[in-house]
């Protein structure tokens, strides 16, 4: 009987796209098949026309008054998104899209894999990213998060307070959060636990909700991704970025999932120990249920929803 792999590796190498990646098999020497390299080539030289363009026009638009560096911010990452070849569908609705005259601002808690996250997020939903203090020293990659007004925290347990006041002030000035509570990235295949220090900015005068959002790369070259190949989407211990952002653009039929939760009000737990857990809970389950394939929709904060895509003009 014909395994989901064996099917997978076949519609892979029959459609003319990569094999698929075994564990420990993702490294630059990994031998790919022409059209994958060419299709890689092709996506470098739209970043390359792309990037650099949306990057001066966002540096003008932050030193204007209004909303348009915020909208343009989400434009760049779709665009980004769609030029990678990267599909991004949403499981429910983010907090943030329910707005009225007296909004409450809005942490999305998201697991974290990939650099593609920021594109798969950044994207669909317009909030400022936290990243750690590492990524400030990042040639090229720095300058990109700080033009989309990263917010950039550290380990350093001696700073939470400092940071904590930081992220109250973005959240009072009117602008939501990602928050990647794992403190670094995974394989993937599981949520690591959430250290609760991330969860300071819940408790202070902003009040803001608590969003869990599951993040789950579910196709491959049009297939259920197999367990074998989910290294082909995620960037994490002592990988380089180059490398795998040149692994990521040979593969085509890619599909990222977001799941968003029912938000989660500070005010209903003990502390932030019990409000990480919860929420750790509702997005590893989440990530699970996409993981498998299963049906996502009783975890979703509404009926499912797919959001228009902003770069749909790249198509």
């Amino acid at each position: 009987m014909e395994t989901a792999h064996t099917s997978f590796r076949r519609a892979s190498v029959n459609r003319g796209k990569l094999r698929p990646v075994v564990a420990g098999d993702a490294t630059p020497e990994t031998r790919w098949r022409f059209p994958g390299q060419l299709r890689a080539v092709r996506r470098a030289v739209w970043l390359v026309l792309f990037v650099p363009a949306g990057m001066a026009v966002q540096a003008v638009l932050l030193l204007l008054p209004g909303r348009e560096k915020v909208v343009f911010a989400r434009v760049f990452w779709a665009v980004v998104a769609r030029i990678i070849g990267l599909e991004v569908r949403m499981l429910g609705v983010p907090a943030g899209a329910r707005r009225d005259g007296r909004r409450r601002p809005v942490v999305y808690v998201c697991n974290h894999s990939s650099w593609l996250d920021i594109l798969a997020l950044g994207g669909r939903v317009e909030a400022r990213f936290v990243a750690k203090d590492d990524v400030a020293g990042w040639p090229v990659i720095s300058t990109i998060a700080r033009l989309g007004r990263t917010v950039f925290v550290s380990r350093n347990r001696s700073s939470t307070l400092k940071e904590r006041d930081e992220m109250q002030a973005t959240l009072a000035a009117g602008d939501d959060l990602f928050l990647f509570p794992e403190g670094t990235s995974s394989d993937g295949s599981r949520v690591l636990p959430f250290r609760s220090s991330f969860f300071a900015a819940a408790y202070g005068s902003a009040l803001p909700l608590i969003q869990p959002v599951s993040v789950v790369y579910d196709r491959l070259a049009g297939l259920p991704v197999p367990h074998a190949c989910r290294n082909v989407f995620s960037w994490y211990g002592d990988m380089t970025l180059a490398p795998h952002v040149w692994q990521v653009a040979q593969w085509r039929g890619k599909r990222a999932s977001l799941l968003f939760h029912p938000p989660l009000d500070p005010a209903d737990f003990a502390d932030r120990k019990a409000l990480s857990q919860a929420t750790w809970q509702a997005v590893a389950e989440g990530a699970a249920l996409l993981r498998q394939n299963r049906p996502a929709e009783r975890l979703a904060a509404s009926v499912v929803t797919e959001s228009a895509d902003p770069a749909a003009a790249f198509a």
